[in-house]
């Protein structure tokens, strides 16, 4: 995802990450890791919750992508993340959806 940045801006879609760990946690992953896009804090998980996304009996959350359009509708979920191609994955997807939009 983090490669792909340059093409979600130029596509205008937010990227967004979200995970149990505290915000302190995560800064220093986002700055270590060299992140453009935002990391969400789930605490207490029940963003990750809602979207069934957490990983039984342990405490992180399933790679799961999860795309919302500006309506705030799910318009697609990705279980099957592969993180090689996820940032080429993903705006496939995107294409494909706007394309069925018009």
């Amino acid at each position: 995802m983090r490669d792909s940045e340059p093409d979600f801006t130029k596509a205008k879609v937010d990227v967004y990450g979200l995970s149990f760990d505290d915000v302190a946690t995560q800064a220093k992953f986002h700055a270590k890791e060299k992140l453009s896009f935002r990391l969400l804090s789930d605490p207490d998980g029940s963003v990750v919750a809602k979207y069934d996304a957490a990983m039984q009996g342990r405490p992180f959350a399933k790679r799961v992508t999860i795309l919302i359009d500006a309506k705030g509708i799910v318009r697609a979920i990705d279980n099957q993340v592969d993180v090689r191609n996820h940032g080429t994955d993903v705006l496939e997807k995107i294409r494909e959806l706007r394309a069925s939009d018009e």
